[in-house]
């Protein structure tokens, strides 16, 4: 819980949604009128949930926000990533993996390490992250994880089949319990037609069940990047809340 200038709030963080899309989840509650309100403002690539009340005592004003807070939790479900309000995606994830007691690798291509180093800032992260893999070029793909040369040939680099054998070869390599792989144009040459510079296609392997999330990004080459490593983190998370929650 936050002070402001008008009382007091809780934030929940959602990353990589559209405003209009988060306001749909929250419609009924954006509606309701009592003693807090419920609102919403975008930040950067980050969408921020505020639930506040007048109320200048913290003790009323928690009592206030409970059943709120509990309303907004439903209603965006794993969409945020945290109710802290100075904390980042990587320490949520990193957070996540200490309390579930999981290990993690990192398999990039796109965004050479970005990933990695994102989760080796958190202090902490020793517990939980051992190694890490660049396989920028198609032979590290298949000599550092496993990718098929069949696969490479008949999909591509950037695809969500070679993006599902880099996670799940990053796991078996690593000997970790979860993987997440990034592989894509971060332009800003190297597009078609049908793969447009943007286009990154981001796996997670968590014990053994994997997701592909296909992405377009349309930034420069450090903005997709950038967008990349944390969609990657984000995926992590929402895979572990599913699996463990």
């Amino acid at each position: 819980m936050m002070k402001t200038e008008n009382g007091y709030a809780k934030m929940y963080k959602v990353y990589g949604r559209s405003e209009l899309d988060v306001r749909e989840r929250l419609r009924e509650i954006l509606k309701q009128g009592g003693a807090a309100v419920v609102y919403t403002r975008r930040r950067g690539k980050e969408i921020q949930v505020f639930a506040e009340t007048k109320e200048d005592d913290e003790e009323r004003a928690r009592t206030v926000l409970k059943p709120v807070g509990r309303e907004v939790k439903n209603a965006l479900g794993d969409w945020y990533y945290s109710t802290r309000e100075n904390e980042t995606m990587e320490e949520a994830v990193v957070r996540l993996l200490v309390k579930y007691e999981l290990t993690v690798t990192t398999a990039e291509s796109c965004t050479g390490g970005m990933t990695a180093a994102k989760l080796v800032n958190v202090p902490g992260a020793s517990e939980v992250f051992n190694e890490g893999y660049i396989t920028y070029s198609n032979k590290a793909k298949r000599k550092l994880l496993g990718v098929s040369k069949s696969t490479l040939k008949k999909y591509g680099a950037v695809s969500e089949e070679t993006a599902r054998e880099m996670a799940e070869g990053g796991a078996k390599a690593a000997e970790a319990d979860a993987c997440v792989s990034v592989t894509g144009i971060a332009g800003p040459d190297g597009g078609t037609e049908e793969k447009p510079v943007g286009l990154v296609y981001i796996g997670c392997s968590v014990r053994g069940e994997t997701v592909v999330e296909r992405h377009e990004f349309h930034g420069t080459r450090a903005e997709n990047r950038e967008q990349s490593a944390v969609s990657a983190l984000d995926l992590l998370r929402r895979q572990i809340l599913k699996q463990f929650k």
